[in-house]
């Protein structure tokens, strides 16, 4: 059974990542964010959103561990920074319903969703450069990398949430990460 495992940096929704992969038939558990990278046995990982990326502990370690990661919301910020790219505070701050354009409909993560999509997103704080390898799948009017992918890493990172009911294709998201972890 393919397992994978939501990396906890303190958000307020991890216990729902968790339980959108459970909810797929996925083995799945929140695991803290200072667990030393050898001991992480899972097919694929989920770096959570949170408050504070002073407090993202060792998600860094994770992206060396080749297999499949996705970073959503300070998730994807940290992989970001780790990986040479630039965060910085977006302008319009807190959560809202954001539409999205995809621009990659061969991208492994998002390709499947529809070229313009519903999401909730927070914009405290967002990735204003992109690190070296990855491609902007998605940008909004409030963001200019509402999503991003390396492919051939398997590095993938949403600022929207996928595990809220606000985000209209939140499933479909966790489907094809799962697809890429199998």
């Amino acid at each position: 059974m393919t397992r994978i495992d939501v990396v906890d940096n303190h958000g307020q929704f991890t216990h729902l990542e968790q339980r959108a992969l459970r909810d797929l038939g996925i083995d799945c558990e929140i695991i803290d964010n200072d667990t030393p990278p050898e001991e992480i046995e899972a097919d694929g990982l989920v770096l959570s959103g949170g408050p504070d990326m002073d407090d993202r502990g060792r998600c860094g370690d994770y992206l060396d561990l080749d297999i499949p990661v996705l970073g959503i919301c300070l998730g994807m910020q940290a992989m970001a920074l780790e990986l040479g790219g630039e965060v910085g505070g977006g302008d319009y701050g807190g959560y809202a319903d954001v539409t999205v354009e995809l621009l990659d409909e061969d991208d492994p993560l998002t390709g499947s969703l529809y070229p313009e999509t519903r999401v909730w997103a927070s914009h405290a704080d967002e990735v204003t450069e992109l690190p070296e390898g990855f491609t902007l799948t998605g940008r909004s009017d409030v963001c200019d990398v509402e999503s991003m992918s390396d492919a051939d890493r398997d590095l993938y990172g949403v600022q929207w949430h996928p595990e809220v009911a606000h985000t209209a294709e939140g499933e479909e998201v966790f489907e094809n990460f799962v697809a890429l972890c199998e």
